[in-house]
């Protein structure tokens, strides 16, 4: 044999790599099994995969799980799984976007402990937002604060502002709208 023949093969992939490769994918769709309802709709799968999925979860066999298991990795060859990855450390909140995105809502929120002006600044980017409500929520976690008590209207601060921010403005919507009739 030359030695060409060798240097050929070292290019492909052993079948080692090939198998750790497809047991990655079957592990990726296990996880995927794990997930609730909601936070699968919240990744887009492709509808076969979306299936096979919610089929894996419906079974308790465990010979019938695992043969799902293995139809699953299957499908998760012919997929893109880099969406899929990034949807699941999303749903971790290992993604650093979305890391940014919480110190940003949490920045915002103590500034609205800080100064009540702040609740202009929220009505400006987001217009829908119950200011009212807002306003109360900050007034009773000022009290909680002082009176040592559990942060329940500090925690409810947090949640409207997430909410608030997950939404699309109706800024955004028309930048959407004028770039797509470009």
């Amino acid at each position: 044999m030359q030695e060409e023949d060798f240097t050929e093969d070292d290019r492909r992939p052993s079948k080692t790599k090939k198998k750790e490769a497809m047991h990655e994918l079957r592990d990726l769709g296990a996880e995927l099994v794990e997930l609730s309802v909601s936070q699968l709709k919240r990744i887009n799968l492709p509808e076969t995969l979306l299936s096979a999925v919610r089929e894996a979860q419906k079974i308790t066999a465990h010979g019938a799980r695992r043969r799902q298991m293995q139809y699953i990795g299957k499908l998760m060859r012919g997929v893109d799984d880099e969406p899929i990855r990034a949807g699941l450390a999303l749903l971790r909140g290992e993604s650093s976007a979305e890391i940014a995105r919480m110190h940003r809502l949490e920045r915002f929120r103590v500034r609205l402990m800080e100064d009540e002006s702040v609740l202009t600044e929220i009505a400006n980017q987001w217009p829908g937002v119950d200011i009212q409500h807002l306003r109360q929520l900050r007034r009773n976690a000022l009290k909680e604060q002082e009176g040592n008590k559990p942060p329940k209207s500090f925690r409810a601060i947090f949640q409207i502002l997430k909410e608030l921010d997950a939404t699309p403005t109706a800024e955004a919507d028309a930048a959407t709208d004028e770039a797509a009739d470009e």
